[in-house]
């Protein structure tokens, strides 16, 4: 089935077929892009699609097709599809491939670093790095992969940002003007568990043993559940907030939670303090407890020990206290 759509001021005709990778090209009127398109199904009827496949390959082929076929069986499915359609406005994805030089891809690294970090362009390189991959490995076609012959921005080191004096309490009297009365047990749980975003919106009532003073966790970002031991602090929150129809411990959207934190900060004056800083604070926490390596590595899901250590930042001034 051919599928035709409006970019820009040209008509784009997409043909694919079970197996095969699509073909498409772009035309100034419609009922061209319509004519053509017909030509196409008519060649695949006969089986003779895949011969016009071998035609020129553009890195948008690839792209398009990775996130028409790939991308929709990941767990991160609206995060990877977000990063494909931003390198799809890069001008280079419609060269030929054959004809992409790395110097266009550095071109591309380099133009990018001025718009965001350094992390953030290294992830957007492996993800087409790997696209040019499955393209070569698993559809057999004819492609090299161009990037590695470019340098990658390096990554960033581990933050360190724990919470300092007086900010939780600022924090929190800022998230408690919110008119989101959610926005403060989720903050509060954060810090309790040490859960990650996307594990604490997702967490539901019916996987809460009040008994075992446990909470189980389904899904993880590493892909294997885990049950998280509770404290006293963290049940006794469970306990005191209502019972959602939608069985949502939290019932937030990611994009609520994000806003009103970002909010939060700023009237709390607050700088420089992700989300992800009450992970790296709680994790922090449940060593200065006095909890061993494995007893924090159970609670925060961390399959690899040395990992665990890159969330762990004890402060130096506590620890001469306990030496006395």
């Amino acid at each position: 089935m051919a599928s035709i759509r409006k970019r820009g001021d040209r008509w784009q005709v997409q043909v694919r077929r079970q197996g095969q990778g699509p073909i498409s090209k772009s035309f100034m009127t419609k009922p061209d892009a319509q004519a053509w398109g017909r030509k196409m199904e008519a060649a695949a009827d006969r089986g003779e699609l895949a011969v016009s496949l071998v035609g020129p390959i553009t890195t948008r082929k690839i792209l398009e097709r990775y996130r028409d076929e790939i991308t929709p069986k990941k767990k991160g499915a609206s995060v990877e599809r977000y990063r494909i359609d931003a390198l799809l406005r890069a001008p280079f994805t419609d060269v030929e491939l054959k004809a992409l030089s790395p110097a266009l891809l550095s071109a591309y690294r380099d133009a990018r670093l001025k718009e965001v970090t350094g992390p953030t362009v290294r992830r957007e390189l492996a993800l087409l790095s790997r696209c040019y991959d499955v393209a070569r490995k698993e559809w057999a076609w004819p492609v090299t992969n161009p990037l590695n012959d470019i340098l990658k921005p390096s990554d960033s080191k581990p933050r360190d940002r724990r919470l300092e004096a007086g900010e939780w309490e600022r924090l929190l009297v800022a998230l408690g003007r919110c008119r989101n009365k959610w926005i403060v047990p989720a903050v509060r749980l954060a810090l309790e568990t040490g859960m990650r975003r996307g594990e604490l919106l997702r967490a539901r009532w019916e996987h809460l043993d009040t008994t075992k003073r446990t909470l189980l966790i389904p899904e993880t970002k590493n892909g294997h559940p885990r049950i998280i031991p509770l404290s006293p602090e963290a049940l006794a929150l469970l306990e005191s907030l209502p019972r959602h129809i939608g069985g949502q411990i939290i019932p937030l959207t990611f994009e609520a939670l994000k806003q009103a934190w970002e909010r939060a900060l700023r009237r709390a004056k607050i700088e420089d303090l992700h989300f992800h800083d009450l992970r790296h604070e709680a994790v922090s926490r449940f060593f200065e407890r006095g909890l061993s390596v494995p007893e924090v590595a159970l609670i925060s899901g961390h399959r690899d020990y040395r990992m665990l250590f890159r969330y762990t930042h004890l402060r130096a001034e506590d620890v001469a206290r306990k030496l006395g």
